[in-house]
């Protein structure tokens, strides 16, 4: 296994709430604004293949006929500039996606046919869902482009992760400090519940590991000041 493919690995042990908040200390925007789970059990990681669509200037506008190029156990992610008018994502699509093994897809916009991506487990996360197709409305503009979704950038290779709190992407150039962080915030939030479970009241265990500033640019871990 590649340190890549560890980092994906590592990415999928913690949940976007601790990489949530390692993105805040490190003062990296990284959190999908108004971006949900189709349904609240769905999780997915995996590295981005970026789609960018744009409004059909013709009548015969293409959809998701990027598909049979991405790689198994990538995540699709879909800018249609949060447009909630048509859907950029279907059943056929869903289920083909689910056949190649794709991690999932995030979509900056609509999708539909949701009830079959929450039959077979596909994970879809989108600002909505709306039976409008998008055929003869987009039309594909770029793949494996820089794309905006909910405030964010999203470059083709970055980590994405999603659960049920929403999405959050790891750019390339960050993820190893940011897992780092994640996983100690993950470790210190751990320790308070154990001690609060041995009977410590709350304010102290959180005194203890610093909870108020796990997030902060300004953390320092006690005793290394």
């Amino acid at each position: 296994m590649t340190q890549q493919d560890r980092n994906v690995a590592r990415a999928a042990e913690l949940d976007c709430a601790s990489l949530s908040d390692a993105l805040d200390r490190l003062s990296i925007a990284g959190q999908c604004y108004r971006i949900k789970p189709c349904d609240p059990s769905f999780r997915m990681t995996g590295r981005a293949f970026t789609v960018q669509y744009e409004p059909a200037t013709t009548g015969d506008g293409n959809v998701g006929e990027f598909i049979d190029d991405v790689e198994p156990g990538s995540v699709i992610v879909i800018d249609n500039r949060g447009r909630d008018d048509v859907g950029t994502w279907g059943n056929i699509l869903t289920e083909m996606a689910h056949r190649r093994g794709m991690a999932g897809t995030l979509i900056d916009g609509n999708c539909r046919d949701v009830a079959l991506s929450r039959s077979i487990g596909y994970p879809i996360f989108s600002r909505d869902w709306w039976m409008r197709t998008g055929k003869g409305r987009i039309q594909l503009k770029a793949l494996q482009a820089p794309v905006t979704i909910g405030g964010v950038v999203v470059n083709p290779g970055d980590i994405v992760r999603g659960d049920a709190d929403g999405v959050v992407v790891l750019p390339r150039s960050h993820e190893d400090a940011l897992l780092e962080v994640a996983e100690d915030i993950t470790r210190k939030e751990s320790a308070i519940r154990d001690a609060i479970r041995a009977g410590q009241r709350l304010d102290q265990a959180r005194v203890r590991h610093q909870y108020h500033a796990l997030q902060s640019p300004d953390y320092q871990e006690a005793g290394k000041q």
